[in-house]
C-alpha cells in the first residue's frame, strides 16, 4: 500500500506509539489524538493490523479505553500481547483490565529532572 493516502497516518500513528514507554499503556483513542487525528481510534487499529511484524514498534502497548486487550479474530496475539505487558510490569486486575490511572501513558508529564546547582 505504499504511497496511499492511509501510509502517512500510519507513520504518524507509529511514531506515537513508538514514544510510549516501557511499563505504560496508550489507548486506541489516545494514539489518534496525538497522531492528530482525533476520534480515529479504528485507523489506528487499521494500522497495527497493517504492521510488518519485524519493526521497532511497540504495538503490545496499544489498549482499549477500558484498560482492555481488544483480542482480534483468528490470532493469538491477546495472550502474547499480555505476556509482553506483564514482563514489563503492568498488572492486569480480576476481570483482565490494566488500571489506567497508574499505567496510562501521560506524554506531558515529564520525569522530574534536576539540574545542578
Amino acid at each position: 500500500m505504499a504511497g496511499s493516502p492511509s501510509t502517512g497516518r500510519y507513520e504518524k500513528i507509529y511514531a506515537v506509539i513508538r514514544k510510549i514507554p516501557r511499563g505504560k499503556v496508550g489507548t486506541y483513542g489516545q494514539v489518534a489524538l496525538l497522531a492528530g487525528i482525533p476520534g480515529a481510534a479504528r485507523q489506528v487499529g487499521y494500522a497495527l493490523h497493517a504492521l510488518p511484524g519485524d519493526g521497532d514498534v511497540p504495538w503490545h502497548r496499544v489498549i482499549n479505553a477500558q484498560g482492555k486487550i481488544s483480542p482480534r479474530t483468528g490470532s493469538d496475539h491477546d495472550v502474547e500481547q499480555r505476556i509482553l505487558l506483564e514482563s514489563e510490569g503492568i498488572i492486569f486486575d480480576q476481570r483482565g483490565r490494566i488500571p489506567l490511572d497508574t499505567f496510562q501513558w501521560d506524554p506531558l508529564r515529564r520525569s522530574s529532572r534536576r539540574t545542578p546547582g
